[in-house]
């Protein structure tokens, strides 16, 4: 199986990013194969046939599950994870696993992963079986509640090896 990371920061190597790679990582063991920082993509998100772009699309479309992440913006997710994922027609990710995660300054915002990000990624096919995580910017490098998370997500995540391609 792989894993793939989507960042959906319009700031590049944000806490949104550090804390979504090491999520990733602890869910499988090791670095994930797909890494994508939208930022980096900048205005290609919004070109129709930019090569860069239809990589990334292909990358994460080719992984098995994934951690998309974003910072909160106006109590939901950013504009530039929502024009990425709007390249995923419904039902293209069907089949995969998708771990919601956001970060945040309040916890007034606790429930913008699963209100808001979950069911973008739903309806392009992922499945999310586990509640979407919610971290806050002040200590998502060892936030209360982490290691609780990781264990339940791992259950569907949990592998040993790649599998392989061919």
């Amino acid at each position: 199986m792989s894993m793939a990371v989507v960042v959906g920061n319009p700031k590049p190597a944000s806490r949104t990013f550090n804390a979504a790679v090491r999520i990733a990582t602890r869910l499988y063991g090791r670095s994930p194969e797909v890494v994508v920082d939208l930022v980096d993509l900048g205005a290609a998100l919004i070109s129709v046939e930019d090569e860069a772009l239809v990589d990334a699309v292909n990358a994460v479309r080719a992984a098995d599950a994934m951690v998309v992440a974003s910072p909160t913006y106006k109590a939901s997710f950013t504009g530039i994870l929502k024009i990425f994922l709007d390249r995923f027609p419904s039902g293209a990710l069907a089949g995969k696993i998708a771990l919601p995660v956001t970060l945040g300054g309040a916890w007034q915002h606790a429930l913008a992963p699963e209100v808001f990000l979950k069911p973008v990624l739903v309806e392009s096919g992922a499945q999310c079986p586990v509640r979407g995580l919610y971290l806050l910017d002040s200590d998502y490098e060892d936030p209360p509640g982490l290691d609780a998370w990781i264990a339940s997500a791992r259950r569907y995540v949990s592998w040993n090896s790649p599998s392989p391609r061919g």
